[in-house]
């Protein structure tokens, strides 16, 4: 996921999960690549930024907080939000934000 997402006109949505990992894969590899195979499925979503060092950050964007609410009810999503808090993350942030206004090149 190298690719800046290539959102619509403001409004929308992000949620911005900000996160520490815990030692070793552990399977996360592999379910954070079907988490966003199955985002990508959902209605209401419009693309996914990520980035990992000491600190990972993945900014999901969405056209509505109903699409944001459906996804965090997703029945695969919540088995791997638990499988997250159990084995994954030592520490973890989700924020989501309306965005206004966006500009680039």
């Amino acid at each position: 996921m190298s690719v800046i997402a290539n959102t619509p006109k403001p409004p929308y949505y992000a949620v911005i999960f900000t996160s520490t990992r815990t030692e070793g894969d552990n399977g996360y590899s592999e379910m954070a690549n079907r988490m966003v195979e199955l985002a990508e499925q959902q209605s209401g979503f419009l693309g996914v930024e990520s980035a990992r060092e000491d600190v990972g950050i993945t900014v999901s964007y969405w056209s509505d907080l109903d699409s944001i609410k459906n996804w965090k009810a997703n029945s695969e999503h919540l088995e791997a939000q638990k499988t997250g808090r159990k084995s994954w993350y030592a520490s973890f942030k989700v924020r989501i934000s309306k965005v206004e206004r966006d500009y680039g090149i």
